[in-house]
């Protein structure tokens, strides 16, 4: 790895990997894998990747001092590739004894978005059912409804507080740009049915004129989108639970996409058995 603060060369190996990690008391920690640009056009790295990565995951067994504690998933590899996804999931999945949750890697890396629903279908397919199971990078909020339809159930991304910072706020019909002209004068929080401190205290148009001149504007927002996505999570639980998902997924995607979700949203919720 490359140091952030003076370039040079580091190196960090899965032993290392866990000492930090074991450290910083993490409740879920994660192995330390050979993660390949999803859109490597190089089949044989993506093998040489699959397999490193297991080996890399029993050294990080073999390294973790608190088992009892602190929870360590492995991440499912394999790019875009039905068979090495199944090698990766088979080798992991011999070792479910010592393991309390998977996460599916190498994903979010610019590839199309039917070959990111099906690499996904194929893991949350295969992997336990009694185990959670991570996506790792998604952020947008239509992705992790869907993924939540194929069987996901944890989410990680930088989109929400990285999207703030440019003055883009998320809203239950998409997104909004405060930087724009038109929020001028917009007396309006930026969602009415959020309950963030924000929503309850700043007006589009005073978002408007901070975001454009002070960094608080960005924190600000970033407290809304961050408020947003747990929101988002809270209803998807609630509506699983009640087992009302489906109608759920339907309110979402016709606030979303009111002219029509897109063909692979589409494709994606037939696998769930959910029919917009």
């Amino acid at each position: 790895f490359q140091s952030p603060t003076n370039g040079q060369s580091m190196m960090l190996t899965p032993e290392h990997s866990m000492r930090i990690q074991n450290k910083l008391g993490a409740d879920i920690m994660m192995a330390l894998d050979d993660v390949v640009s999803s859109v490597n056009p190089s089949r044989e790295r993506f093998e040489e990747a699959t397999y490193r990565t297991t080996r890399w995951f029993d050294r990080c067994l073999s390294a973790h001092e608190r088992p009892g504690d602190q929870n360590l998933f492995p991440i499912v590899q394999g790019g875009l590739d039905r068979e090495l996804r199944a090698i990766s999931l088979r080798q992991l999945m011999e070792r479910d004894d010592r393991i309390p949750g998977y996460a599916i890697g190498g994903l979010a890396g610019g590839e199309d978005k039917e070959s990111f629903w099906n690499v996904v279908d194929w893991c949350t397919a295969a992997l336990p059912e009694d185990k959670p199971r991570y996506v790792m990078g998604i952020g947008y909020p239509v992705d992790i409804v869907v993924c939540s339809a194929l069987g996901a159930d944890m989410y990680d991304c930088v989109y929400p507080t990285r999207t703030a910072r440019f003055g883009t706020a998320l809203v239950p019909s998409g997104t909004i740009r405060l930087p724009q002209a038109v929020m001028e004068g917009d007396d309006r929080p930026i969602d009415e049915t959020c309950g963030c401190p924000v929503c309850k205290k700043y007006t589009r148009s005073m978002l408007h004129r901070l975001v454009g001149t002070d960094s608080h504007g960005a924190i600000l927002v970033s407290i809304h989108n961050v408020y947003y996505m747990q929101r988002l999570m809270r209803e998807i639980r609630e509506a699983i639970v009640q087992q009302k998902f489906p109608e759920y997924v339907r309110r979402f995607m016709a606030q979303q996409y009111p002219e029509g979700a897109p063909g692979w949203v589409v494709n994606a919720l037939k696998a769930a058995e959910i029919d917009l």
